[in-house]
């Protein structure tokens, strides 16, 4: 993977980066993309039969078409996605990727995880060069609690812990899923791109301390009633 272009501030893109099979029209991915003119979702392909090299290399081809800033809302295996492409970017702190939302990762290194998640394994513990909300649901399929929110401290990710609300898609019947609207802006926060003029992104210790603060009281609040 190549370098980078330089910085310039400008509003964020979102990118959408779904799962395995996809995300369907009554996802929260699905009905963002259609509500947010800044917001369009990464065609992994290979939905049903996803490959970790391939995915990668399709995101990083999306995010470097991107008008950047770029800010990735990613769920399930599409966080393993993410988390592989920063792995193997060389992308400096903050640019391109200037944060990301990383809801209901999905545990690839479990020993009964399906053949497809276990393709990605195994994960990557390297902390992400981007500001970043980890978002995980008590009752999870998918993922335990607590290994989601040992993939946060992995990753350096901030963790919201959302009670219990399934694998966070569109069978736990969230709709627009205004909360997690809510974390996307604090996401956009931390990376400083909504700043008048900024000339770089935010510090990684200013990023963590917007992120700690708003992020707690935008989404545990809510939830947890903290």
């Amino acid at each position: 993977m190549g370098s980078f272009a330089s910085y310039e501030a400008r509003k964020p893109t979102v990118l959408t980066v779904p799962g395995l099979g996809g995300s369907g029209r009554s996802h929260w991915q699905s009905l963002w993309e259609e509500a947010r003119p800044d917001t369009v979702r990464v065609e992994l392909g290979m939905w049903s039969t996803p490959h970790r090299n391939a995915w990668v290399t399709r995101l990083d081809q999306a995010i470097r078409q991107a008008q950047a800033p770029v800010i990735l809302a990613a769920h399930s295996l599409g966080c393993l996605a993410v988390a592989w492409w920063a792995e193997l970017s060389p992308q400096p702190y903050g640019w391109p990727v200037a944060g990301a939302l990383l809801v209901a990762p999905a545990d690839v290194d479990r020993p009964d995880a399906p053949e497809a998640l276990k393709a990605f394994a195994p994960s990557p513990r390297t902390p992400l060069p981007f500001p970043s909300i980890l978002v995980a649901s008590q009752d999870d399929p998918w993922i335990s609690i607590d290994r989601a929110h040992s993939l946060a401290v992995d990753w350096g990710s901030h963790f919201v812990d959302a009670g219990p609300q399934g694998h966070i898609n569109a069978a736990s019947g969230l709709g627009w899923w205004q909360e997690g609207q809510e974390l996307l802006g604090r996401v956009i926060a931390a990376s400083g791109t909504d700043r008048p003029s900024p000339s770089g992104p935010l510090s990684p210790s200013e990023a963590r301390a917007v992120l700690a603060v708003n992020a707690t009281d935008a989404a545990q609040a809510h939830y947890l009633g903290r």
